[in-house]
This record gives structure tokens, sequence and C-alpha cells, in this order.
């Protein structure tokens, strides 16, 4: 199930760091939208010169695969934090109290161990893109307008690196929650519902409607 949930915060060092990295995820969330914008931005301009002039944007094959890492990878620390993430419920979500908080300690854990990997993969493939004797920094470029590619394969493990911090804080949150047997744990999402999100759900709506 996939939805915004309720993040708690209070006075506690935990709690500082959730909302100083909040601001980071954030700030790489907005710059994936402004990066959608401006891919549609381009789709107008080149579908227009196309039709309008017989001339196409030049490169627009190329800057939609540069630009993917940006729309692609950028929110992803951002959704973590909200529990927006698609995830399957059906048995977390008749959990509470300890046993919940330790199902999602688990699960938080196998999910931190596969991003250290793909950080440790995606920074080799950085390092493979990146030459600084070689025109541009770059070892290869996209195959119209060339455009050197490791400023696009960068993004990849930076934000899965901010993807692992939010992940530690949460191990963080789960393990305080568990260790005293709280209902109500901060820096961590907190498991609505069907009844409480369609709830959230319908209030937002009408929220809108006014």
């Amino acid at each position: 199930m996939a939805g915004s949930s309720p993040v708690l915060a209070d006075g506690s060092l935990l709690s500082r760091l959730d909302r100083g990295l909040f601001k980071a995820e954030t700030f790489f969330a907005l710059l994936s939208g402004v990066a959608v914008f401006l891919l549609m931005v381009l789709a107008v301009v080149s579908v227009s010169g196309r039709n309008a002039f017989n001339s196409p944007l030049p490169g627009y094959v190329d800057w939609i695969e540069f630009a993917m890492p940006l729309i692609a990878f950028l929110g992803i620390a951002y959704t973590q934090r909200s529990g927006g993430h698609i995830r399957m419920d059906i048995l977390v979500g008749r959990l509470k109290g300890r046993p919940l908080w330790a199902a999602e300690f688990l699960t938080t854990a196998v999910t931190l161990l596969l991003i250290v990997l793909l950080i440790w993969g995606s920074w080799a493939h950085f390092l493979r893109s990146i030459d600084f004797s070689a025109p541009l920094w770059s070892r290869d470029s996209s195959i119209d307008i060339k455009l050197p590619l490791w400023p696009a394969k960068l993004l990849a493990p930076v934000a899965f690196g901010i993807l692992g911090l939010r992940l530690l804080l949460q191990l963080w949150g789960y393990a305080r929650a568990f260790a005293g047997d709280l209902a109500h744990p901060v820096a961590v999402p907190i498991t609505l519902s069907a009844a409480e999100q369609a709830a959230e759900e319908a209030a937002h709506v009408s929220g809108l409607e006014r």
C-alpha cells in the first residue's frame, strides 16, 4: 500500500537529525520536480519545432537520458521519510507494539543492506565514467550531442547515500520504539490503518474543494 504517513517530532537528538535531513530530502525532491517540469517544456519545444519548422530540438533524447536520474532517484529519500513507497501491509498492518517495531526494524535493515550495495555499485559505475584527463572529464557521453554523462551517474550514489542516512535514522527510531515499547515514536512514519488513510484522504480532498 502506498500513501503518506505522519512523522512525529520532539526535542530529542533523533528528531532534530530527522528534521535536518528532511530539509535536504525536500530540496532534492524539489529538484526532481523541477526536472520533470523542464522535460515537459523541452517536449513542447521539440514537438512545436518539428511541427512548425520541421526542426525538432537537437539532442532531445540525450537530455531525457541525462535527466532520468534526477527524476528517478532524487525523491526516494523524501518518499521513504513520509512512508510513501509501495509496500505490503497485509501482515505488518495487523501488528502492534513491539512486534510491529521489530518487523519494521528488520525490513528497514534489509533495505539498508540493499542500498549499501547499490551505493557501492553506482559509485563504481560513476568512477568508470569520469576521467579528469579527458575532455569535459568524461569517458562516455550521449550519442547525439555528446553530453558528458558522469554528472548524471553521480546523482545515483548521492541519492542512495541520502536514502541510506534516512534508513539509519529510521533504524534508530524503530530500535528506540522497540526498547521503550512506544506507541507513537518519532522520526519514523506512523503506520495508518486503511480506514485512517481513507479518512485522511477524504479530509484532504474536502479541503481542496473549499
